[in-house]
């Protein structure tokens, strides 16, 4: 399972560009495998993104905008969403990623499993 984090490498926006860097720094940093798929240089991506937001996801008015998240077709959520789950101590389920022994929201799981 790769998790697919779609960005826009030309934004022009410092908010997605801080954003973006945000996701996967984040990912690297905890050796989540990931790949970048980029809407501005990529048309498919672009499309294919946009295609498989969720309805109840989309914005009201206009396009998704990046970083959008997937566990490979499988959509996860927006940069609020991810930044939500990280708050939670629940990124990796967050990623549809099992926990990893000894990280902080293994030890969160193993602890309401025992409540």
């Amino acid at each position: 399972m790769v998790i697919k984090v779609y960005i826009a490498t030309s934004s022009g926006s410092t908010s997605i560009k801080k954003q973006q860097q945000d996701v996967m720094g984040f990912l690297a940093a905890n050796k989540i495998e990931f790949e970048e798929c980029d809407i501005a240089a990529n048309e498919a991506n672009r499309k294919w993104m946009r295609e498989n937001i969720p309805e109840e996801s989309r914005p009201a008015t206009g396009n998704p905008l990046p970083p959008q998240i997937f566990n490979e077709e499988k959509y996860c959520g927006n940069y609020e969403d991810f930044f939500d789950a990280r708050e939670d101590n629940a990124v990796y389920a967050f990623l549809g990623l099992t926990a990893p022994p000894g990280s902080k929201e293994a030890e969160a799981q193993a602890k309401k499993a025992q409540q």
